[in-house]
């Protein structure tokens, strides 16, 4: 009998965040032994209140919480996005105040210890900016060579971006951090808007899920709302595009999915590429900035009708 694959979420939540976390703590194939916040849909202080709250919600307070980074590595915030995810971050229903409290440890220093303590075991789970990660990799060096696996939501290797005509959102937040962990030492699963954008919740799937009576799938019928009004009257799409919970269809079911596999560099400079995921078709001598870094796997075909499924019956509890 095979054993729980151990994974730590790491979030800025955000509304799809809180359908991934839920997600995955309905999914016993995945053993979720923390999160960790960081800024992105919101501020790092709402994310992390936004952290607590989901898993008072979820009835799984054993799981710690650790805050993480407020800000970019080089540069400042961009900022929260409220019209795609409500002023707290969950779709303006404002959540009371959590009652249970961060871990000790700050977050980078809170995967470090996990990921020390188990050398091998932990999958990492990046939903939002890689600056946590990137943090932790700078402070240990050794670190991504004991990570079992980092499967990320963000980049567009080959569409565009959704923050700019280039960049993904979570990977514009911080391109700087996200060229770190593109270049960690330890296989690399990205979930982008390559494969993200081709999975489509629609408001049939979404008035399914407002009829699960449990407190999770409660709580994300009463916050995805503010989230499919976004996309229909921004995109005009029938639905939502499912971004987070594809890294746990994803860890559970990746038979669903087909890839490519090429090494990655971010666009770190300050033009209107900024934050776009390069994909290297062909390394060469006159491509030796991706030579040395091992090949991502990017995600470029789903059965979105399964995952869907998936994701549907799990949070039916």
């Amino acid at each position: 009998m095979s054993t729980a694959r151990k994974v730590i979420i790491d979030t800025d939540p955000g509304i799809d965040d809180a359908m991934a976390i839920f997600y995955a703590l309905e999914s016993p194939e995945l053993d979720v032994v923390g999160l960790t916040t960081v800024f992105g849909n919101a501020s790092t202080d709402v994310t992390t209140t936004n952290a607590l709250r989901l898993l008072e919600i979820a009835g799984r307070t054993d799981i710690p919480v650790a805050k993480g980074a407020v800000r970019p590595l080089t540069m400042p915030y961009r900022g929260p996005v409220e019209f795609v995810h409500g002023t707290d971050g969950q779709g303006n229903v404002f959540l009371d105040s959590p009652t249970t409290a961060v871990a000790s440890s700050d977050a980078a220093h809170f995967i470090i210890e996990m990921v020390m303590a188990d050398p091998g075991a932990i999958t990492l789970v990046p939903l939002g900016p890689l600056t946590n990660i990137a943090l932790a990799m700078s402070i240990e060096p050794s670190l991504t060579d004991h990570v079992a696996e980092i499967v990320l939501m963000g980049g567009a290797a080959f569409v565009g971006g959704n923050a700019s005509p280039a960049g993904e959102a979570n990977i514009l937040n911080d391109p700087e951090a996200a060229d770190i962990v593109f270049g960690a030492n330890c296989p690399i699963v990205m979930a982008g808007l390559d494969v993200t954008e081709k999975t489509l919740m629609t408001t049939a799937d979404i008035a399914r899920l407002a009829t699960f009576d449990n407190p999770t799938a409660r709580h994300v019928a009463s916050i995805i709302p503010h989230y499919a009004a976004f996309y229909r009257d921004r995109l005009g799409l029938d639905g939502i595009h499912v971004h987070d919970s594809t890294t746990i269809s994803y860890l559970i079911a990746p038979d669903h999915y087909t890839w490519v596999e090429h090494p990655i560099r971010v666009d770190c400079g300050h033009s209107f590429s900024r934050g776009k995921t390069l994909a290297s078709m062909r390394v060469s001598d006159h491509e030796e900035a991706w030579q040395r870094r091992r090949p991502v796997r990017i995600l470029t075909d789903v059965d979105d009708r399964a995952v869907i499924e998936l994701e549907l019956g799990r949070l039916a509890g």
